[in-house]
């Protein structure tokens, strides 16, 4: 029987393998978004993720899918977990922070990626 609690569906928090697991065996059913500042994308950047600086989110809560799982990161985890946190309190269910952020995709995922 499926679960229906939420949390248990869309954790809070993920590592950055599990993300790139979703992002590879779900790529239309999950959506990457890259909370940090135009100059910190422009250093370093995930290919695929869409940038929507922290500041912004809340004008942009209504463009934002409720039917994809949004995966939420920036440089350490700590911005994203905010973020993360704040469109749950908005009514999205699949919205999941990735703990550590971009520094710990470059260093476990892709090290092509400058750290910053």
């Amino acid at each position: 029987m499926a679960s229906t609690d939420s949390s248990s569906a869309y954790p809070l928090e993920i590592s950055v393998e599990e993300t790139r697991r979703l992002l590879t065996e779900q790529p239309g059913e999950v959506l990457l978004i890259d909370v940090r500042e135009p100059f910190e994308y422009e250093t370093a950047h995930i290919n695929g993720a869409q940038l929507i600086p922290m500041r912004q989110i809340p004008e942009q809560v209504g463009a934002l899918p409720k039917d994809k799982h949004l995966l939420i990161h920036c440089h350490h985890g700590g911005r994203s977990l905010r973020v993360t946190q704040y469109l749950r309190a908005q009514g999205y269910v699949a919205v999941t922070n990735i703990a550590g952020g971009i520094q710990a995709w470059s260093e476990r995922i892709d090290r092509s990626i400058p750290t910053y």
